[in-house]
């Protein structure tokens, strides 16, 4: 295949290449160096695009999920914000510690999966991205993403389990990305979480952001709680303290909010409680896909360790319920398309689905929230 892209975008991924390759790790000042070159130039989306579909060929296709409207009669006077929310699998915890014994090795090189995630997210085209499990920000999120016309913020765990693998790429965190043309930046939070009075190892970020269309603030979080069965307090005491910061940075719900986050935590849980009973008013929007608009899908993570298969819904939207409206979300990958191995695999890069959902405001910025 031969790419018709313009030179500049060609070098940086060339860079790229050269960067993320295993074994390159001496090489990586050097490209870093050239990367701070080319990243002020802007990136065409379709140019990055079928550069990642040119690695990608050898892969199967992509496959194919559909959004479900669930706007309600109400008319909006604005475009509506896209948001992503997304745990990538770190690539150190992939190919170091998580033991997926029906995913290939060759399945995981970072060279054909960091563009399998780049494809997700440029398919579906976020206002706002919001990322967990990544390691690989410096030398390719941000500076790509910057690109695309994204402002990044990076928060990394402060004890990341990436650093134990040997060539890890460093620690791994949170990551949220917004569309500066849609967007300003009023107040940036990164807050490392509490747990019975001690800080932890968890991290989340917090900002509040001036829609550029409509003048109205809102803020936007990401988030990542501890994992494991036998954490369960654990995490309820991080959730707490999570809210409580929100609180804070909400102004007692005053300012509308969304929450993006692998909780690590089955609907359940009491964390997940706290979120839906919390005076903020928050409602999870992927309960809307659900007949009955009260239920979670039934995964958002499906893989197998040595100790069996693994199914949960873990991942969630929050969302300000009376300020916002979910007008569409996107429909999650059914069991035949996950296969019999489940995931990562040749055709899915993480162990977690994506979630992305369009949110309108309300159209009376006075209701109470």
């Amino acid at each position: 295949a031969v790419c018709s892209m313009g030179n500049s975008t060609s070098r940086l991924y060339s860079v790229l290449a050269k960067t993320l390759s295993s074994g390159a790790v001496s090489q990586q000042q050097d490209s870093l160096e050239q990367l701070d070159s080319a990243r002020l130039d802007p990136l065409d989306p379709k140019d990055l695009l079928e550069e990642c579909q040119i690695v990608l060929q050898k892969r199967p296709p992509r496959f194919q999920r559909n959004f479900v409207n669930l706007k309600k009669n109400t008319a909006s006077n604005h475009r509506p914000i896209r948001v992503m929310q997304w745990n990538i699998l770190a690539q150190a915890l992939g190919e170091g510690k998580d033991n997926f014994v029906q995913c290939p090795m060759e399945a995981l090189k970072w060279e054909e999966r960091k563009c399998l995630i780049l494809e997700e997210i440029l398919a579906y085209k976020p206002d706002i991205l919001c990322l967990q499990e990544v390691d690989h920000y410096f030398d390719t999120f941000e500076p790509l993403l910057s690109r695309l016309g994204y402002q990044c913020t990076f928060f990394p765990k402060p004890w990341s389990p990436c650093l134990d693998v040997e060539h890890n790429n460093g620690p791994d965190g949170c990551a949220m990305f917004f569309l500066k043309e849609r967007f300003e930046l009023i107040n940036s939070a990164n807050i490392r979480l509490m747990a019975m009075k001690l800080k932890t190892n968890q991290v989340a970020i917090a900002q509040t952001l001036k829609c550029h269309e409509t003048g109205r603030l809102f803020c936007i979080a990401v988030t990542h709680l501890k994992a494991r069965t036998g954490w369960e307090r654990f995490r309820s005491a991080q959730g707490c303290d999570l809210l409580q910061n929100l609180k804070n940075i909400t102004q007692g719900a005053k300012i509308p909010l969304i929450v993006c986050g692998d909780f690590n935590a089955e609907p359940t849980e009491e964390v997940y409680r706290e979120f839906s009973n919390s005076s903020l008013n928050l409602n999870s929007a992927y309960k809307l896909l659900s007949p009955d608009g009260q239920s979670e899908p039934p995964y958002t993570t499906w893989k197998i360790r040595p100790s069996g298969e693994c199914r949960h819904t873990l991942d969630y939207i929050w969302y300000s319920q009376h300020a916002l409206n979910v007008n569409s979300a996107l429909g999650l990958l059914t069991e035949e398309q996950i296969g019999p191995n489940r995931l990562p695999s040749f055709n899915y890069p993480s162990d977690h689905l994506s979630l992305v959902c369009d949110f309108s405001f309300n159209q009376d910025p006075d209701r109470l929230l």
